[in-house]
């Protein structure tokens, strides 16, 4: 049965080559003078993407301020350098440059900038957001769809906490999308990031009440899409439409299309779970995800067998056997085998990581929001299962 919704999705999404030029223009639309342009590595600059975004400022005659060094994991400590500088400076506008960890960033800023007080209050869940200042984001990873969606992780040092907030507020006014900015990625990022847009909509793929039918053929058909050109990227990494597919998949599977309908926003038992792993070992958030995930799906699955059956028969092309217990085990499987064949790991020693038993208390009392909290929506986990799955994960 099909759940009343509401979709919005204001941003505005200029996609191709050579599409980072427009940006001075699509600020222009925004009666913007300002801009903070925060991005991450080195790369921009060498690449030559930052050398062309500026010039496209300065052709539109925006004045610009320069903010890099965010990592994966974007940290508070980062958030707050923006926040004193955009306060500094008097921008009005924050311009993203890089993938979901600079987005998220800018997001933070923007909520920085707009509110007096300690941004970390709105991850922390003691005050409501009321406002951002606008964001723009020029893509340069396909993998966390920050760019067209409501949501910011960031992760405070201070406890290695990873939060995370959500706000229409922060919706990117624009998208810049050129798939030959991802051609230079190391092949472990882009197969994390592959996972990561996969992750997006499998948690709203996965819940415990109904599904709209055509949202479910759009998850289904989005799912296929990534797997396939993962796998062509594995071969050639600078396959223009294999590029264009991932990049386009990462901003649709987490702008709310592949849950619209259904009756809640999903699981997202996986994600929170792989939070408190990245909190505190700083590993990439798609490997992570997918060093969780089969453990969670074997924990959970009895909930859901017949959802789970119908996910390997319409995104791995299993034949049915007929009994849904083992079609469920077999659609784990297929998903896990092709994590391996993409290059990412499906345990969490995989990861590089090998937590204590103390560390695995300490992510579970984390995770639970120190006792405050569940996960999930197949099942709901508490501290016990929460602890389970990090165990049996390992």
């Amino acid at each position: 049965m099909t759940t009343d919704f509401t979709f919005h999705t204001p941003t505005k999404v200029v996609f191709g080559k050579e599409a980072e030029n427009q940006v001075g223009s699509l600020i222009q639309e925004q009666n913007c003078k300002k801009v903070l342009v925060h991005y991450g590595s080195a790369s921009a600059k060498r690449s030559g993407l930052l050398d062309r975004i500026v010039a496209s400022l300065k052709e539109a005659n925006i004045d610009h301020v320069l903010l890099g060094g965010v990592v994966p994991n974007p940290r508070l400590s980062k958030v707050h350098e923006g926040i004193e500088l955009g306060k500094k400076e008097g921008v009005d506008f924050i311009l993203a440059v890089g993938g979901g960890s600079a987005i998220d960033s800018a997001k933070a800023i923007g909520y920085g900038l707009y509110h007096e007080g300690e941004v970390w209050d709105f991850y922390d869940k003691k005050r409501e957001i009321q406002g951002c200042l606008p964001i723009g984001s020029v893509l340069t990873i396909a993998a966390a769809g920050s760019e067209m969606s409501d949501s910011s992780v960031i992760t405070n040092e201070d406890g290695d906490l990873k939060r995370g907030a959500n706000s229409s507020y922060s919706r990117c006014k624009f998208a810049i999308l050129n798939p030959e900015l991802t051609y230079t990625l190391p092949t472990y990022q882009t197969m994390s990031g592959a996972v990561d847009i996969m992750m997006h909509t499998i948690e709203r793929y996965f819940l415990a009440g109904d599904t709209m039918y055509l949202t479910d053929e759009i998850a289904e058909g989005l799912l296929r899409t990534v797997i396939h050109f993962a796998l062509v990227l594995k071969d050639n990494p600078t396959d223009y439409d294999a590029r264009a597919n991932l990049m386009w998949a990462s901003s649709l599977s987490h702008n709310s299309l592949t849950g619209a309908g259904n009756s809640s926003r999903g699981d997202w038992a996986p994600h929170q779970l792989e939070h408190e792993l990245g909190g505190m070992f700083d590993v990439a958030h798609g490997a992570g995800l997918a060093a969780i995930w089969g453990t969670w799906a074997r924990y959970v699955y009895k909930n859901k067998s017949e959802r789970f059956a119908r996910f390997g028969e319409r995104v791995f092309s299993l034949k049915r056997s007929g009994n849904a217990e083992e079609d469920a085990l077999a659609a784990i499987q297929a998903m896990d085998d092709f994590f391996k064949s993409i290059g990412m790991p499906t345990t969490i020693r995989e990861l590089g990581v090998n937590p204590t038993k103390a560390q695995i208390d300490e992510m579970t009392e984390k995770c639970t929001f120190f006792g405050t909290r569940t996960l999930g929506s197949v099942m709901v986990l508490g501290e016990k299962e929460i602890h389970d799955i990090y165990t049996l994960a390992l």
